[in-house]
């Protein structure tokens, strides 16, 4: 009985003196990996590629714990412009790729298997000329409301119509799906424990 009482004690005490992550050390490998995140999509990424991510804000954790999977968010790669078109609560808006790294524990960035140079820009186009649409919140119901886009939806959407395909594209599609319609060609790695 001493002993676990003992080991709990030693363990909560280095906790709060210091074994944990310091904040700023936190930061600066948030920091390190954005960077890193930032640095392979500009030499590996093409024009309309996919960015599926496991973001940092709470209701990431809530779609990653809902959906079961290592990956909640996703959006469109504009690397013209070095931003990402994206769907969220706010609706359909541009965010600028560093920022968009800064917010992401994981990163993916899938080639479309479908993605010529072509559709890639025609996709990009499409995508920007939703910007201002709503975002879909049904949608991850599977109801389809017109006009309004949830992140995988948004990312899918613009590339139809779709060629036959072997793996079929289900009514709701979860960002961590999104690698079974292209090829992954970066991973930035998993999210370590915090």
């Amino acid at each position: 009985m001493f002993r676990p009482l003992l080991l709990s004690t030693v363990l909560l005490a280095a906790a709060l003196t210091g074994c944990a992550v310091h904040p700023m050390q936190q930061k600066i490998a948030e920091s390190a990996t954005s960077a890193a995140m930032l640095d392979a999509i500009m030499r590996l990424g093409k024009q309309g590629d996919w960015l599926a991510i496991r973001g940092l804000h709470e209701t990431d954790n809530l779609v990653a714990t809902v959906t079961n999977m290592p990956l909640s968010h996703a959006a469109i790669l504009d690397l013209e412009k070095q931003q990402v078109i994206e769907a969220e609560g706010i609706g359909i808006h541009t965010t600028p790729l560093a920022d968009f790294t800064a917010k992401s524990e994981r990163l993916l960035l899938i080639h479309p298997v479908w993605a010529t140079e072509e559709k890639a820009h025609a996709a990009v186009i499409q995508a920007r000329e939703l910007v201002g649409k709503q975002y879909n919140y049904l949608g991850l119901l599977g109801f389809n409301v017109p006009d309004r886009y949830y992140c995988t939806e948004l990312a899918m959407v613009v590339y139809k119509p779709y060629p036959s395909l072997p793996n079929p594209i289900p009514p709701v599609i979860e960002p961590g799906q999104l690698w079974h319609w292209g090829t992954v060609i970066y991973d930035s790695g998993p999210v370590l424990p915090r």
